[in-house]
Order: C-alpha cells, then structure tokens, then sequence
C-alpha cells in the first residue's frame, strides 16, 4: 500500500453554529481513487471545501505529503499541487476555452504550457474543437470537461472532483468517468472523488468510505462497498449496472 498522501484526523467543520463535518477521518494513498459518497447534506462538498481551508476545519488535522495544511490560505494549498474541479464547475463562462485553462495554469511553470494543452485535449478532444468559444456556450458535458481541463492545467499531484457526472446525460458521465480512470492509470494521478452516483464512482475506486450526517459511517474497497446490501439499498437502487 502507497504511504498517505491527503489525511483527515478529526476533522471538524462549521457553518456558524451548526457542525458540518463531526470529526472525520479519511485518508487518500497516492495513486489511488477514492470515493466519497453519501447522500444530499451528508456534508461531501464541505468535506472537500475544507481540504482548501473554506469553511476551516474548527478542530483535527489535515496532512497534505505529511505537511500540516489545517490553517494554510486557500491560495497556498493550490500552490502544493492540489487542484479542485468544484460542484456546478464554476468556469469562466465569458473567457473562451483557452482563457479557462490558461486560467488553471496560473500556478505552474508557464513553460510547458503547450504540453499540458496537448494534455488535455488529448483526454477531451471536444475542446481541442471549441478552443475559442466561449466557456458559457458549451453544453453541460463540456463544460465539466473544462473544469476539469482547468485544474489539469496545475499539473495536480492530487486532484479533488465534486460532482463531475451532475446534471450530466448516461453517455457523458461514462466519458467522465472513463477519463477520470484513465488519468489515474496512466499518469497516476491521485484522485479524490466526491459523487452522488455511487454505482459509478465506486466501480472505479480503489476504496470508497460512506458520509452520513457529518461522520463516516462505512468504508472499505470499491468493490467490497458495491457488494454490501446497505450499500445498495440506500444509494444503488435503479443505477445502471
């Protein structure tokens, strides 16, 4: 097993008075997928959010490549080479397709830009083709491409994913998910996964744990958390299989 590389110990989250997040642990190895699924108001995008200091963990720790990173500003955290691809993408939707990524690129060696282009339109050609329209034309599914893209640009040894199939139609969240996989195993990216459709994302993941209310309540391998009858009783019923 690789050695940790993003870990929670206790963490506790707040939105003024009311607790978020009620002292979570979690840890993603390098190289690995994981997965956290749960269902709406578990607290999986805070869960995520807090990772890059908004909301701040009120109590535990949080370990980035063995650096204490609880109490860094969230530009500081970018700079460690963890990127975040944010539920509802939040693009730039009057920058074009090329203004979005140079975007992502701003806290990496601006010399190899032409390789991480290449990079990304090589994993979704559709924005090799729509490298001058505007980000807010784009469809749904591309448009997630492009946040994905864009946190690509940062050469990410960690990339956060929050939602990447919302809203998205069967075909495209097979393609999303499908390059998420291929990121991980090609470039061996490490990938955080935070996603609703639990059928999909625990089919790809190394290991998955389960938020209810604030606090895990189960994890293990992808596989083995497909196979558990709760599992399937609460999130899986009618997903593709």
């Amino acid at each position: 097993m690789n050695d940790p590389l993003l870990t929670l110990r206790g963490v506790k989250a707040y939105y003024g008075n009311v607790i978020a997040l009620k002292g979570v642990d979690l840890d993603v190895n390098e190289g690995e997928i994981v997965a956290l699924i749960g269902a709406n108001g578990a607290g999986k995008s805070t869960l995520m959010m807090t990772v890059f200091g908004d909301p701040r963990a009120r109590e535990g720790q949080i370990h980035f490549a063995g650096r204490n990173i609880t109490a860094l500003p969230t530009h500081e955290v970018a700079k460690l080479r963890i990127a975040q691809s944010p539920e509802g993408r939040r693009i730039f939707p009057r920058m074009t397709v090329m203004e979005n990524l140079q975007i992502g690129a701003t806290v990496a060696d601006g010399a190899g830009l032409a390789g991480d282009l290449e990079r990304v339109f090589a994993l979704f050609p559709r924005l090799r083709d729509r490298v001058h329209q505007r980000g807010g034309t784009l469809s749904g599914g591309e448009q997630q491409m492009l946040a994905i893209g864009r946190a690509l640009m940062s050469r990410p040894r960690l990339i956060l994913l929050d939602e990447p199939s919302l809203g998205l139609a069967p075909l495209l969240v097979q393609q999303i998910f499908a390059a998420i996989r291929l990121l991980n195993e090609q470039d061996k990216l490490t990938v955080f996964l935070v996603e609703q459709n639990a059928y999909q994302a625990l089919k790809i993941a190394h290991r998955g744990y389960v938020l209810v209310n604030g606090e895990i309540t189960l994890q293990g391998s992808g596989r083995g958390l497909l196979e558990r009858p709760e599992i399937r009783a609460a999130y899986l019923e009618g997903a593709a299989r």
